[in-house]
């Protein structure tokens, strides 16, 4: 039970840092944006940043079922998994951690996609918040795809886990921007003065983050994959 706690902590965390992380954060601007072009109702901007929040999170929730029940229904891939998941985590959490790190890059560009997602949402009112969290939910970019495929997913499955983690990663990922829309619905002041904190925050959080990963993978490689864990 504490390990599954500590999980659903971890599902939270990884949605939060990968709703501040560079890439993603530019989308959560332009959410953010269209959440507040009526600023002078803050019933219609907080309603506007709460079904932005719901769109992401269904859609996160949605690719998880897909992947985890189809991994779990395949006995062949799930006997394997399970067997070799932690030969295979330390790999991953190194591999994740050059992305925190900026040590390794590719290329996953999203901002003409928010731009066309915000002018084809304007017209779909309330409504248009919920398509755009749908779609700023499936446009990934580096941090977002190594944080939801290689390390949100394989927790899932170990954990059996294919709604509960996924929802609270998806709420994770879209709680600055539910933050923002209620201080932007106080003050507009106060939204930039805390956005400002929060760009300094994501830059220590990714690096420790990835800091931890790269430990914790070496310790899985010797331990788990090269077979030394009667040293560790």
């Amino acid at each position: 039970m504490n390990e599954f706690v500590l999980a659903i902590g971890a599902a939270l965390w990884f949605g939060i840092l990968t709703s501040i992380s560079p890439c993603p954060l530019a989308t959560n601007i332009a959410a953010i944006s269209f959440i507040g072009r009526r600023i002078g109702r803050p019933g219609y901007v907080l309603s506007t940043g709460l079904l932005y929040t719901i769109g992401r999170t269904i859609t996160y929730v949605l690719l998880a079922i897909v992947l985890v029940k189809g991994l779990s229904s395949m006995p062949v891939v799930s006997h394997w998994l399970q067997k070799y998941m932690n030969r295979l985590l330390g790999l991953i959490l190194i591999l994740v951690a050059m992305v925190l790190l900026e040590l390794l890059s590719f290329n996953l560009s999203s901002g003409k996609l928010a731009q066309w997602c915000q002018k084809r949402a304007g017209g779909f009112g309330l409504a248009g918040a919920l398509l755009i969290g749908v779609l700023f939910a499936l446009s990934f970019c580096p941090v977002s795809a190594a944080l939801f495929f290689a390390t949100l997913i394989p927790l899932s499955v170990k954990h059996s886990s294919a709604v509960l983690l996924p929802t609270v990663y998806g709420a994770g990922t879209a709680l600055p921007v539910l933050i923002f829309a209620f201080l932007l619905a106080i003050s507009a002041d106060l939204m930039g003065r805390v956005f400002n904190k929060v760009t300094q925050f994501e830059l220590w959080a990714r690096r420790t983050t990835g800091i931890i990963f790269l430990a914790v993978g070496i310790y899985f490689t010797f331990a788990y994959t090269l077979g030394l864990g009667v040293y560790f």
